[in-house]
């Protein structure tokens, strides 16, 4: 078990190149991978964070920008997206019943 932020996202981006391929359609758009929203979507939950809040620490540290290999940070609904479309294809799987974007309620 680690505590390190880029050992998550470099094991995270391991895992994803075996088990999927780099886009999910020859027509999809070219700026991120599924490995990288996958290596993001694992960051975030090791942070405990939200999506908006993984994006601004992703501003934060540009090691961890150069690590996913990426230039740019994406929108947070690239990431919820993402998420969707991986769940949907059943790449991903949580216990949660809570739709992976909808807003938490107050209990």
């Amino acid at each position: 078990m680690t505590k390190s932020p880029r050992a998550v996202v470099q094991e995270a981006l391991r895992v994803a190149r075996d088990a999927m391929e780099p886009y999910s359609s020859k027509f999809s758009r070219r700026d991120y991978t599924q490995h990288q929203h996958f290596a993001l979507l694992a960051l975030k939950t090791f942070l405990k964070t939200d999506y908006r809040g993984l994006m601004e620490f992703l501003k934060d540290f540009s090691e961890l920008r150069q690590d996913l290999g990426m230039e740019t940070v994406p929108h947070y609904s690239t990431l919820c997206k993402a998420l969707q479309r991986l769940l949907k294809k059943g790449s991903l799987f949580f216990s949660s019943s809570r739709p992976p974007c909808a807003p938490k309620t107050a209990a």
